[in-house]
């Protein structure tokens, strides 16, 4: 399994798989979804260093479920699965 450590202020978020069948019994075909946006943190980064040299911790950590912007983070594929890499500036919050 490849392991990988987001920089700074980054973090590593797997989207939550939409469900294909919506209320009424409607398929919707992959071509029609919208991009997820929730996700569970897989890995964050050690958090932003500010101008004068201080470390601001970051507010999410492994395990936390997100919401974050439809178009933010980067996608990438690691074994094989999809993943996003944003800043934490991207997630707009914590679902509890």
């Amino acid at each position: 399994m490849m392991k990988i450590k987001p920089l700074g202020d980054r973090v590593l978020v797997k989207p939550v798989e939409e469900k294909e069948v919506k209320k009424g019994g409607i398929i919707i075909p992959d071509t029609a979804k919208e991009k997820p946006q929730e996700g569970k943190v897989v890995a964050v980064g050690a958090g932003k260093v500010d101008d004068s040299g201080k470390k601001i911790p970051m507010d999410v950590k492994e395990g936390d479920t997100v919401l974050y912007g439809k178009y933010s983070g980067t996608e990438v594929k690691l074994d094989g699965k999809e993943y996003l890499i944003m800043h934490q500036d991207d997630i707009l919050g914590i679902i509890a």
